[in-house]
């Protein structure tokens, strides 16, 4: 069964640092996780998730017009997703 946790704190909290430490725990156990991030949050460079403290990895990008189950189900097709993270969520729509 699918669960959804959802992190939320002020800027400069850690959440992108969680983010990434979550993501390597995940790949250290053998598992598959993905990453996906907002296109217009190019602070780091784009089609990538970075913490102030340098950890950073690349990332799938979505943007307003991005279908997200299509492009999980695009995923899924390629092979076993075990997790998916989503760094800038507020910046996800309703459709």
């Amino acid at each position: 069964m699918a669960q959804l946790y959802f992190y939320y704190s002020a800027m400069n909290a850690g959440k992108s640092t969680s983010l990434l430490q979550s993501a390597y725990n995940y790949s250290e156990r053998g598992m598959h996780a993905e990453i996906f991030t907002a296109a217009l949050d190019d602070r780091f460079g784009l089609g990538k998730v970075a913490s102030r403290i340098g950890l950073e990895s690349k990332a799938h990008l979505f943007n307003p017009q991005t279908n997200l189950q299509q492009a999980v189900e695009l995923l899924l097709e390629k092979g076993k997703v075990n997790c998916l993270f989503i760094d800038e969520a507020q910046f996800l729509t309703k459709a």
